[in-house]
């Protein structure tokens, strides 16, 4: 058997195998994720999320407990989707803070959001010392030195930490 009938037997047995788990797990994986969040709606989003997740590996011939696998994706994008929801709430209570001269149009508040978002994801993906040096830096003012004096590091270290976060940040802006 030549390469290409054989993957594409492999691709159609892998095609076949998440149908069927789709249907075997679907409504099961929404219940126990709306257990999570509360509500139908956040929970089918959740659940359509951690099927395409499953969806993106190429073998799925090792996964021998398919529940479990979908337990832990979904419990990831569960935390992801909180912290994602408390980042906005936190910006929408600084903005009800504000005179209503200065409130931000509906559009300039989804942007910002977006942004927020962005942002979080670019200093999640950074080690917790350069997220650490880079948060201590520009939301508590804290120089270099303090940052190592913090951090137990050397001050040119806070320096790559610091260069290392505003590079994963400059793309996400």
């Amino acid at each position: 058997m030549t390469a290409a009938p054989r993957q594409s037997n492999l691709l159609a047995m892998r095609n076949a195998w998440l149908g069927s788990e789709f249907k075997r797990s679907h409504g099961w994986l929404t219940a126990t994720v709306q257990r999570l969040v509360g509500c139908r709606d956040d929970a089918e989003d959740l659940a359509a999320s951690t099927f395409t997740e499953l969806a993106t590996l190429d073998d799925v011939s090792h996964i021998r407990q398919p529940r479990a696998m979908l337990t832990t994706i979904a419990r990831r994008l569960t935390f992801e989707f909180w912290r994602r929801r408390d980042l906005e709430r936190a910006y929408l209570a600084e903005l009800a803070l504000r005179p209503e001269s200065h409130a931000a149009s509906a559009e300039d508040i989804c942007m910002t959001v977006e942004e927020i978002l962005r942002l979080d994801a670019a200093l999640a993906r950074l080690p917790a010392k350069a997220r650490e040096a880079f948060i201590l830096s520009q939301f508590e003012d804290l120089g270099y030195a303090e940052i190592a004096a913090r951090l137990g590091v050397s001050v040119s270290m806070v320096r790559k930490y610091m260069a290392r976060a505003l590079a994963a940040c400059w793309p996400a802006a």
